[in-house]
This record gives C-alpha cells, sequence and structure tokens, in this order.
C-alpha cells in the first residue's frame, strides 16, 4: 500500500513574478490548518524596479507564514511593523479581523543580484480567532531547534516532532520542518499529526520507494510512519498538523468560516474603510479589490 493519498503538481501563477501554487488544490483544499502554499523563486530582480513588489492588501482569518532559502524581504503592516525577512527565520502574521500589510525586495538583493526563494504558507485561524485581533510575531532562526538525526539536519518550525518543541505560537496544532538530507541517507517521518505533507523543494527522493520529484507536493496517508530516502541531496518541508474547525470559503487574500464575512471585507476593502483596514505607515499605494 503507497504511503502518498496525493500528488499535487501545482500551478505556475503570475504575483509580479511566476510562484509555484500547491495549495489549494482541487483534490486537496487544506493539509492541516494550511490553506494556501505557494513556492517562489529563485528569481533575482532588477535595481531601480519595483518587481517582486507586493504593495499594500488586506487579509482577515488567516495568518501568513513567510519563510526563506535565500534573498530578503521587506514586511510593513497596518500595525506599524517593519521587519526585515531573512532566510531561515520564522514570520508569523495573523490577520484576525483584518490587517494590511506590504512586502518589498530591498535595494541591496536587488542590487547584489541575490536570488529571492522561498515558501510564502497561510494558516487558517480557528474560528474563536478569525475576528479577533491582528498581531505579527517575528522568530530569529536562532530560536528555533536545530539537531541532526543521523545524517538529516533538521529546522523545527512550528510544533513538535522529533522530541522537540519549537517556540512558535500557532493557534492550533500546526506542523512545519526543514530538512536537508544528503544524497543516499533516509529519514523516518513521524505520525504525530493527522494530515502530513511532504514537498521536495530542491533534490529528488522517494517516500517509501515511491518516487517524488521537486515541485511535487506528497499528501501522504494519516498514521503511517513513512520511511523518506534522498535519492540526491535534497531539501525537504514536512507539514501539516490537525485539521481545521469546519470548512473555509478562499477569496482573493481573504479566508472565512462564512461567505458574509468575506463580502464585508470586500466592501471595507473597496471602500478603504480604516476601520476594518487601517493605513500602512510610510505606505500611500495599495492593490484593488478584484473584479473576480
Amino acid at each position: 500500500m503507497s504511503s502518498i493519498r496525493h500528488l499535487i503538481h501545482g500551478l505556475v501563477r503570475d504575483v509580479g513574478f511566476p510562484v509555484r501554487r500547491l495549495l489549494p488544490a482541487a483534490a486537496v483544499r487544506t493539509v492541516g490548518p494550511f490553506v494556501f502554499f505557494d513556492h517562489m523563486g529563485p528569481v533575482e530582480f532588477d535595481s531601480n524596479t519595483t518587481e517582486g513588489d507586493v504593495r499594500p492588501h488586506p487579509h482577515i482569518g488567516l495568518a501568513t507564514v513567510t519563510y526563506l532559502f535565500s534573498g530578503a524581504m521587506m514586511h510593513r503592516d497596518s500595525l506599524g511593523v517593519v521587519q526585515r525577512i531573512t532566510p531561515g527565520a520564522v514570520n508569523w502574521m495573523a490577520a484576525g479581523g483584518g490587517i494590511v500589510h506590504s512586502e518589498r525586495i530591498p535595494e541591496d538583493i536587488r542590487d547584489a543580484k541575490v536570488p529571492v526563494h522561498g515558501l510564502q504558507m497561510w494558516v487558517a485561524l480557528p474560528q474563536s480567532e478569525e475576528q479577533g485581533a491582528a498581531s505579527f510575531h517575528h522568530y530569529a532562526e536562532s530560536e528555533m531547534p536545530h539537531f541532526e538525526i543521523g545524517a538529516a539536519s533538521v529546522h523545527l518550525l512550528t510544533g513538535q516532532a522529533f522530541g522537540q518543541i519549537s517556540p512558535v505560537k500557532t493557534s492550533s496544532p500546526t506542523l512545519y520542518v526543514c530538512v536537508r538530507l544528503p544524497a543516499g541517507a533516509s529519514l523516518q517521518l513521524p505520525a504525530d499529526y493527522s494530515e502530513r505533507a511532504v514537498y521536495i523543494v530542491t533534490g529528488a527522493a522517494a517516500v517509501d520507494g515511491e518516487a517524488l520529484e521537486a515541485g511535487v507536493l506528497a499528501v501522504l496517508e494519516p498514521g503511517n510512519e513513512a520511511v523518506l530516502t534522498a535519492s540526491t541531496d535534497s531539501l525537504f518541508m514536512l507539514l501539516g498538523g490537525e485539521p481545521i474547525d469546519g470548512p473555509r470559503f478562499v477569496w482573493w487574500n481573504f479566508v472565512a468560516s462564512s461567505k458574509e464575512l468575506i463580502e464585508t471585507a470586500k466592501l471595507a476593502w473597496r471602500a478603504q474603510d480604516r476601520s476594518k483596514f487601517a493605513v500602512i505607515p510610510g505606505e500611500v499605494e495599495w492593490i484593488p479589490l478584484p473584479e473576480k
């Protein structure tokens, strides 16, 4: 019996630069609380342009989780937070009932032609928090557990795994792990969470002998302690957690347990209602509400 329930190849989307979108997919809408998964880059951005900059835009009902392998981004939000996002750090922004943020490519990264490469994830907030207060938390790479399991180099970002616990505060059981595995080495993937998936960022591997190439999300069968074996030097992510508390609607940058909450957010952003979506200090632009 295969340890892989679904293979998701994703679709290339243009968000000002190409990204590979793995979630939501037709076969799988969520993995644990993860409702959105974009793999961006690696891509270099020219100096004296705004290519790659994501102008101010709103969110509700979710937490954004940004994780970089190379390059940097500058985060600004309507709470007044200004934070440079660097490789290995976890940046957790909970939108609650409404937040606005921008992410721009720093000039030094553009000038030095440093490739920007990373993952942008959304985690659905529990219904009890989806209309709560917004917040932002930055966790430096050094704050999270780094350890070796055999030949595997493991960086635990959120949750509990391999006997370690991450300090990153989440709103529901959430697993997120970055692993580097040399060619020929293997790692047993724990089955501590109900829903799990493996994503090969670079390299190639096999899950219980079933080949898995880079850029494909493999959703695993629950309860199976699968073994991942690297065919070449590989970088992969293990993600998942417990199922969210009910279905979610996703429209543009909004996630909610009801269509009414999304309609309210749409009206507020179109009207630039500052009581719901405040201005980011120092920003004068914004992305208009899409027509569809």
